[in-house]
């Protein structure tokens, strides 16, 4: 594609600071979050931080800066013998300076997990998709061209784009270069960030960006895609033919960055990501997990419906899982391949769902029949600590108490519940936390 100036932004719009709150990348493009999470903090920069009083007081944060710079002299070293030229080391790491805010971000947690109705509410808001609706209107002509190329519909990649930077309104106020190195620095996990900031320095060095452009949130997720410096490597696409693939600032880049990140990872152009569905009433909760694949038309034989209670759609060769994200009292979806691949992207069950959802909203189609309650009271995390260390009491491996409902802690949670005679519907809530104490204490 030729170089198309009016498709590229004017200006970067960046917020203060951004929040990505995934387990171990802060929901970056192309990092995992605990694979089967269904409660899960929003997991993209999309929101303001929590309010003081959600989250739980962490002890000021002291970075020694004549240890970092110690630090900071060997990096400067590798680079140089990776082959990064000597203008961009001293571009890119003169005058840096760690940042402990980056740290404290890092390590604060949340005290009150976010359900999935109230996840998915601010993620799939009526203005986020009155906005996304706009912007496929108005980038349709570039947007086909894109899909024409590598197979992506294009109400897809405008719903990554919402969820991702909210249409690139916050890209996050922190330097790339400077978050990483921090987050390197420290021990917690210096490895996977100083691999990360090499990447970036490579990424300077082949002049796709400038260091003063590369900015990104607080764990080094960059541009209007939020990709980490190794995902930009393995996916960024030149599309506009200046020489630069540029996801801060052209649009024909980040789409076609996109599109080619979901190639690369098998989606199916001419498939549905999934769609809402309704349950027979003897369900066997069982069957409800990722890890179980049928034909359509089996899951129709077992009494599978649309989510108005007609027919399910069977088409030859698909296959699809059934995902009950806020339990049994809440939705059930039906999800296809393009959902797994979608968390390639990003591995949050409730991440996924939002983006095949408000690409649907963007398609015009209503919202859920059976929404899923915003009034649900959440979980601390000390109640799912306490749900963890009760549930091996009682034998069923939850694992090191952590305060994540992650995928083992809901195996555990489905295993008790069907000892129990409950519906296993693998969901952490109160119910359970009362049944647990219930069974420990009788």
């Amino acid at each position: 594609m030729a170089k198309n100036k009016s498709q590229r932004f004017k200006s970067l719009k960046m917020a203060a600071s951004s929040l990505c709150l995934a387990s171990v990348v802060a929901g970056c493009a192309g990092k995992p979050e605990t694979a089967n999470a269904v409660i899960v903090p929003e997991p993209k920069p999309i929101a303001a931080p929590p309010a003081a009083s959600s989250v739980e007081p962490a002890a000021p944060v002291v970075i020694d800066r004549a240890d970092f710079m110690a630090w900071l002299e060997g990096v400067r070293r590798e680079a140089l013998a990776d082959g990064i030229s000597p203008a961009t080391v001293n571009a890119a790491l003169s005058g840096l300076e760690p940042l402990p805010r980056v740290i404290e971000l890092d390590r604060k947690q949340p005290e009150f997990t976010r359900t999935f109705g109230t996840y998915l509410s601010g993620a799939v808001s009526e203005r986020r998709v009155r906005d996304g609706q706009a912007m496929l209107a108005q980038h349709r002509t570039l947007l086909n061209q894109i899909a024409a190329k590598y197979g992506v519909q294009p109400h897809y990649l405008v719903a990554f784009w919402g969820l991702e930077t909210n249409y690139g309104s916050n890209f996050g106020g922190f330097s790339v270069v400077e978050t990483l190195a921090t987050l390197a620095h420290d021990p917690r996990r210096s490895a996977f960030f100083r691999r990360e900031l090499m990447t970036a320095l490579h990424i300077l060095d082949q002049g796709h960006i400038a260091p003063q452009r590369m900015v990104g949130s607080w764990a080094g997720a960059m541009g209007n895609l939020q990709f980490m410096p190794s995902t930009f490597r393995a996916h960024a696409v030149d599309e506009d033919g200046d020489g630069h693939a540029d996801i801060w600032g052209s649009l024909p880049d980040t789409f076609a960055s996109a599109a080619k990140y979901l190639a690369d990872e098998g989606w199916k152009g001419d498939e549905s990501w999934g769609r809402e569905v309704q349950l027979p009433s003897n369900f066997d909760y069982m069957q409800a997990d990722l890890a179980v694949r049928k034909p359509l038309a089996d899951w129709a034989a077992l009494g599978v419906r649309n989510a108005q209670g007609g027919p399910l759609p069977v088409v030859a060769g698909m296959e699809g899982s059934i995902l009950v994200p806020a339990g049994a009292k809440g939705p059930a979806f039906i999800v296809y391949q393009n959902f797994r691949t979608t968390m390639v992207w990003n591995r949050s069950i409730s991440y996924a769902l939002a983006v095949g959802y408000l690409a649907d909203r963007l398609q015009g189609e209503p919202p859920l029949v059976h929404p899923p309650s915003t009034s649900e009271q959440p979980l601390r995390r000390a109640d799912v600590m306490e749900m963890q260390e009760r549930l091996n009491a009682l034998g069923f491996q939850a694992g090191t108490p952590d305060g994540l409902a992650g995928s083992r802690t809901r195996a555990a949670i489905r295993d008790f519940q069907q000892a129990r005679g409950l519906i296993p519907d693998a969901y952490p809530s109160q119910d359970v936390l009362i049944a647990l104490r219930q069974a420990e204490n009788g």
